[in-house]
């Protein structure tokens, strides 16, 4: 993972996996419908997946670092598929979800084009009418500050809609939460 031992630290932390359930998923999610067959893309420590396992009858996982797949494995693979890939070139099947989500991993991408790489593919391995779905950080001091040595590539708002619709997404939908720390998108498979 690209991220410095102080953001590992965080992430990994149970202050962490509050905060994801208590506020970012469920405002990044409300009001979607993730139908049977989810695809969550860098899953990381787990903070989200440990949420998601509860809500959908059906999750798949993708995780780039190999020893977080290993704990991942070892905590959710009963109740989750944990895949070990790339979410920029997915080795699943066209058109096998109902839902694609990603929470906080899109800046840990190193380049806008490798992002638009991850919109591409998360389109193609949506069913029609599926959603795309997700939240990331945006720009602050304290941000910043946490990412010093880590990538930190953070979605542009302005020209996010862009970019999702340029992938093939329509309905494409993005707001910033009131204090602008975080951006939420959603977005479907026509």
């Amino acid at each position: 993972m690209p991220m410095n031992t102080a953001h590992r630290r965080l992430c990994s932390s149970q202050q962490w996996a509050r905060t994801t359930e208590e506020q970012i998923l469920p405002w990044a999610l409300q009001d979607i419908d993730l139908g049977t067959d989810v695809l969550e893309l860098g899953p990381g420590y787990g903070a989200n997946l440990r949420v998601l396992v509860e809500r959908v009858p059906r999750l798949t996982a993708v995780e780039i670092d190999l020893a977080t797949v290993r704990l991942l494995e070892r905590d959710y693979g009963a109740r989750a598929r944990i895949v070990h890939g790339d979410a920029a070139d997915l080795q699943l099947p066209d058109g096998a979800y109902s839902a694609v989500v990603c929470f906080t991993m899109l800046h840990h991408v190193p380049t806008d084009a490798l992002q638009d790489r991850i919109f591409a593919e998360a389109f193609r391995v949506l069913r029609p009418g599926g959603v795309f779905a997700g939240s990331d950080s945006q720009p602050s001091l304290p941000f910043r500050l946490l990412h010093i040595g880590d990538t930190m590539n953070t979605l542009d708002a302005d020209l996010l809609p862009a970019r999702l619709s340029a992938a093939g997404f329509t309905e494409v939908v993005t707001d910033l939460d009131p204090a602008g720390r975080r951006i939420r998108f959603r977005a479907c498979r026509p």
